[in-house]
């Protein structure tokens, strides 16, 4: 068990759920799973086998490192009254303009932009649900049973984008239906949102070590957003326990301050 991954990025120290095979089916093909998997392998994987016990250390490990984060934005973030669900819909308008909307122009849908815009509203989702208390088991098992479409329907999943930030504005709060129909539509299966969260996680850290709320970081490295960077790196590095480290050191070799 690695007992401390990265320390500037805050990422809790007992990390035994990130760093312990999680076992999918028994039997002849059963086989570890890692937090890492690429987002490109992601269609080639389904959520069926994932055990219950999986289930719930993917949702666990996402609470902690969401709370370590927190936590690294504000000591006391639990009664800031931090709008999370504008945060929310506002991320819903952005994820739709990667994904195009526009008749008048041609449009070509930036997928893994659309996707790291579907988990950052999971992390304003998931904070939203700690200070809540309302993050059960039901929330794992909700997101792995989710039927993702046999073929991707655009005007679908624009639907399900607008029902969501609809529901959002509606409730001023985070709601688990409409998010899963949005996963659902895109497709994005559980494993896939679990390992771009992890991804987006560091990222969300190191950009808070180098001055994102104190308005000194630069989001746009050598003429593109430290998103799309995040995507080489993530697509670069092999397998292993240590990813959030590698990373974390993998995007400080890039940042130009």
């Amino acid at each position: 068990m690695v007992t401390h991954l990265v320390s500037h990025t805050r990422i809790p120290h007992n990390v035994r759920q990130l760093t312990a095979p999680v076992w999918r089916s028994s039997g002849r093909d059963a086989r570890p799973f890692y937090l890492h998997r690429q987002p490109q392998q992601a269609h080639a994987m389904t959520t069926d086998s994932l055990t219950p016990e999986a289930v719930q250390v993917m949702l666990d490990t996402m609470a902690s490192m969401q709370e370590a984060h927190n936590l690294h934005v504000h000591p006391d973030w639990r009664t800031q009254r931090y709008e999370y669900y504008r945060a929310i819909w506002v991320e819903c308008a952005e994820m739709l303009d990667h994904y195009g909307w526009k008749w008048w122009k041609k449009q070509d849908a930036d997928i893994d932009q659309v996707k790291l815009e579907l988990v950052d509203i999971w992390h304003f989702g998931l904070s939203d649900l700690l200070r809540a208390q309302t993050l059960d088991a039901s929330v794992g098992q909700t997101l792995a049973g989710i039927s993702a479409v046999a073929e991707p329907d655009p005007e679908r999943f624009r639907q399900a984008i607008e029902a969501l930030a609809l529901n959002t504005l509606q409730n001023q709060a985070f709601a688990l239906a409409p998010f899963a129909a949005a996963m659902g539509s895109l497709p994005m299966d559980y494993e896939e949102l679990f390992s771009m969260y992890v991804g987006k996680n560091v990222l969300n850290n190191f950009r808070q070590d180098h001055g994102y709320k104190q308005g000194t970081y630069q989001k746009v490295w050598h003429g593109r957003e430290d998103n799309e960077h995040l995507i080489d790196v993530m697509n670069e590095q092999p397998l292993g326990e240590d990813l959030p480290q590698r990373l974390y050191a993998a995007l400080q070799a890039r940042y130009p301050g």
